[in-house]
């Protein structure tokens, strides 16, 4: 069994990122910037973008942080947005999610440059996507497709099974996954809430890619012999520690991984691939 190492891909990631900065810098050029906008005060997004700005200073990428007030209102918001766009010095920018309530996410993304939409969630770009165009890829995605191909998991003529169908993970990764790429070239089987017999599809993947937000709900009995996981899954669940809370995945990590011929572990797999994927996305903005 081979753990997909998230953290250590990510660093590698990052380190070959900051060398091409440097080489850039070197001659003269300004380095990528990436700004992010948050409205509110949501802890774990105030988390994420923190570690964000951070991931940019080690890269060398310049950085912009945007705080809201939660009682904005939608056209300021728009307002702030456009601006974005018209600012020749910001070479990507990310809409932290979620968004309060009196404001409609998906107006707000829509408004966003597809040129500037590092997170890859414009339909611009998921069409794009869809149909194996160049474009910025969804950063989650992105970052389980760099796994899979980073060691070497072979996916040509697999099934693969993908459990949830959200927007930012399930949906994007299934067309992925299907496409005449390497990795890709998979048969891929969506399932969900609504899916009839599902511990059956699942027994039946050679490749599992879990995105559902419940904990532990793969177990090892759900999965064959020599399967590939990859667990999207991150769930706070309370425990005695000093933080009071662990994060667990939606697969039962110590029983499956008996059987798995790779993994994913949480924390530390898929996760830091994201901001790792966020950074590439924002270097092939400013490349062009």
């Amino acid at each position: 069994m081979v753990i997909l190492d998230g953290k250590k891909i990510s660093n590698d990631i990052k380190n070959e990122i900051a060398l091409e900065v440097k080489s850039m810098t070197a001659k003269g050029n300004r380095p990528p910037h990436l700004a992010a906008i948050i409205v509110g005060n949501d802890g774990a997004s105030l988390t994420y973008v923190g570690s964000k700005v951070r991931a940019c200073e080690r890269v060398g990428f310049d950085s912009s942080l945007i705080s809201l007030s939660e009682s904005i209102n939608e056209n300021e918001l728009l307002d702030k947005v456009n601006q974005l766009n018209n600012d020749d010095n910001i070479d990507g920018y990310i809409v932290q999610l979620p968004l309060p309530k009196h404001i409609d996410s998906q107006k707000i993304l829509m408004s966003v440059d597809p040129e500037k939409d590092v997170d890859g969630f414009h339909p611009t770009n998921f069409g794009r996507m869809a149909l194996n165009l160049p474009t910025f890829i969804s950063a989650t995605p992105y970052g389980i497709m760099e796994l899979l191909k980073r060691y070497d998991v072979q996916t040509e003529g697999k099934h693969t099974v993908v459990i949830g169908r959200s927007d930012i993970v399930g949906k994007p990764i299934s067309l992925l996954m299907g496409l005449k790429t390497n990795p890709g070239n998979s048969t891929v089987t969506m399932v969900h809430s609504r899916t009839k017999n599902i511990k059956d599809l699942i027994k039946q993947a050679d490749i599992i890619i879990s995105a559902l937000g419940i904990p532990n709900f793969v177990k090892e009995d759900m999965v064959k012999d020599g399967v590939v996981v990859i667990d999207v899954g991150i769930t706070r669940v309370k425990d005695n520690s000093e933080k009071g809370y662990k994060i667990i995945g939606d697969v039962d990590y110590e029983n499956v991984s008996k059987k798995a011929s790779f993994i994913t572990p949480v924390p530390g797999g898929v996760g830091p691939m994201t901001i790792a994927m966020l950074l590439k996305n924002t270097l092939q903005s400013y490349k062009g």
